[in-house]
């Protein structure tokens, strides 16, 4: 695995006997690289919570990679004989508790879980990886700068939302012993079923959830999250663009681009397109066009900023 921003795509984990099939390739990620902190990055404070927790089985491997169908795990896998290399997870490990719950730091000590460290082709005394829906991204092999940890991890934030995997994790109790609390069964359906790209089945398990749980708040966001993924899955952006661009009063062209834009991470941009188009429109546009607005504000999340000042402007679009 060579060293950069996201820029080794050279390392292809080989599955060794309990490590998940998923763990085959790191997507080309370097794109993404620059030198202005992205949207979403951790910020510059945080608090006495941990999100580090220890793996040293590949039974304990299996299970935390599966989480990362919730949201972005980053492996750190170190050598704890390598004093730099402690430090550096150290490091890594502020960084990443100041995400409050956005990303999980998963911790492998190669020297208890050799195992663990062959499937991820690691060479050295420290690999750090990213794997979002089963899928690793490698970030860097070597020890760096606070900054570019803090970047490569806003980075993460920002394929994680793209990707629709923008779920929390628990804090992890002092020591790393304590598992995060299994998803409801209904929920691991859904998970197992987003990854198999069969978003009717997942659908499905979440509003049985529902259906058995009318305020389970998790999945009425994963229903949210995977009707997105269904109406984007075949659409085209530049056709859509152009159709929304010709026929401004068309109401599913610009929803259909207002999707797409919530998918890649243009959330702004649709929440405004809509919120305009509450402005132009009559009462019976208006409830259609604000049930999607509404149903993105749970896809982007409650609290986000965004969504808050975008609440604010559709209620005054709407009276």
């Amino acid at each position: 695995m060579t060293s950069g921003p996201f820029g080794s795509t050279d390392a292809q984990p080989q599955p060794e006997e309990n490590i998940p099939d998923s763990v085959r390739s790191a997507p080309d990620l370097s794109q993404m690289s620059g030198s202005a902190q992205p949207e979403g990055a951790p910020s510059q404070t945080g608090g006495g919570t941990t999100y580090r927790r220890a793996v040293t089985t590949t039974e304990e491997f299996q299970e935390v990679a599966q989480l990362s169908g919730r949201g972005p795990v980053v492996f750190a896998l170190y050598s704890g004989k390598d004093q730099q290399a402690v430090d550096s997870v150290a490091q890594l490990e502020q960084l990443v508790n100041q995400a409050g719950g956005r990303i999980l730091l998963a911790a492998v000590d190669i020297d208890q879980a050799p195992e663990i460290a062959q499937a991820f082709q690691i060479q050295g005394t420290l690999g750090v990886v990213a794997m979002l829906g089963g899928r690793p991204a490698p970030m860097y092999n070597s020890p760096v700068p606070a900054e570019q940890i803090q970047e490569l991890l806003g980075q993460v934030l920002q394929l994680a939302q793209q990707s629709q995997l923008t779920g929390t994790f628990e804090p992890v109790a002092a020591g790393g012993t304590t598992e995060p609390a299994p998803l409801p069964p209904e929920h691991q359906k859904a998970q197992a079923a987003i990854e198999q790209g069969d978003y009717e089945a997942a659908a499905d398990a979440y509003k049985e959830a529902l259906r058995d749980k009318p305020a389970d708040r998790e999945a009425k966001i994963g229903l949210a999250r995977v009707g997105l993924l269904q109406r984007v899955q075949d659409q085209d952006l530049d056709q859509a663009r152009e159709a929304a661009a010709s026929r401004p009063d068309d109401v599913e062209a610009q929803l259909a681009v207002a999707d797409l834009d919530v998918s890649g991470g243009h959330v702004e941009d649709a929440f405004n397109r809509l919120i305009r188009l509450i402005q132009r429109s009559d009462a019976q546009t208006k409830d259609t066009v604000r049930e999607r607005l509404l149903e993105l504000f749970e896809v982007v999340g409650a609290e986000d900023e965004r969504v808050v000042k975008a609440r604010g402007a559709l209620m005054r679009a709407l009276f």
